[in-house]
């Protein structure tokens, strides 16, 4: 049995975007998303096109044990997938001893959406409640691959910068792949910013 979805109650507000909790309700939609290979094709390193509803749930169900998994939603339609996750890959966790570290992930499932600033909105929302609610130290984006590019500048628009990068064996989807890191230092240190998210608990 797959481990039950996690949920919490926080709400994030962007601009332009409503982040909500994900819940059992949103299977459907999930799916609909994890079937698609033009969207599969950036957000998974691997080479595959379609997942089935049993791997989805065992997928989201695992990550949201220690995750804040969100919905985005533009004008009350369901449009990315993201979340904030406690770190997981031991690389990082080794060269941060002591800190709290997180990583951030996320997926625009609705395609007419791509290239219009939406992931960088998302990105910002996580960040500032990584930061601001949770006390995080450092905030991640991790294993950004070379085929992905605006992901990279997304995550470069609010401020992340390359920290490692992380060549592929031969043969597999990725040449090399890049970790990002923001510090809550750098963060604090910005210009104060209208954009900031409005956090609703």
């Amino acid at each position: 049995m797959p481990p039950p979805l996690k949920s919490h109650t926080i709400h994030l507000h962007t601009p332009r975007l409503h982040l909500r909790p994900m819940t059992d309700a949103d299977w459907d939609i999930l799916l609909r998303w994890n079937q698609d290979p033009d969207v599969l094709y950036y957000a998974d390193g691997a080479d595959v096109t379609a997942y089935t509803l049993d791997q989805i749930k065992r997928m989201y169900g695992g990550v949201s044990q220690a995750a804040f998994c969100f919905l985005a939603e533009l004008d009350s339609q369901p449009i990315a997938e993201a979340w904030l996750q406690a770190m997981n890959l031991s690389r990082i966790i080794e060269a941060h001893p002591g800190c709290d570290c997180r990583r951030i992930d996320l997926s625009i499932g609705e395609k007419q959406h791509w290239n219009k600033g939406l992931g960088t909105e998302i990105i910002r929302a996580l960040v500032d409640f990584g930061f601001a609610e949770e006390k995080a130290d450092f905030i991640f984006a991790c294993d950004v691959a070379d085929y992905n590019p605006r992901s990279r500048a997304a995550f470069a628009k609010v401020g992340f910068r390359v920290a490692a990068h992380i060549a592929q064996p031969p043969g597999t989807k990725a040449r090399s792949t890049c970790d990002m890191r923001l510090a809550q230092t750098e963060w604090a240190a910005r210009p104060n910013s209208s954009e900031d998210t409005d956090l609703c608990a």
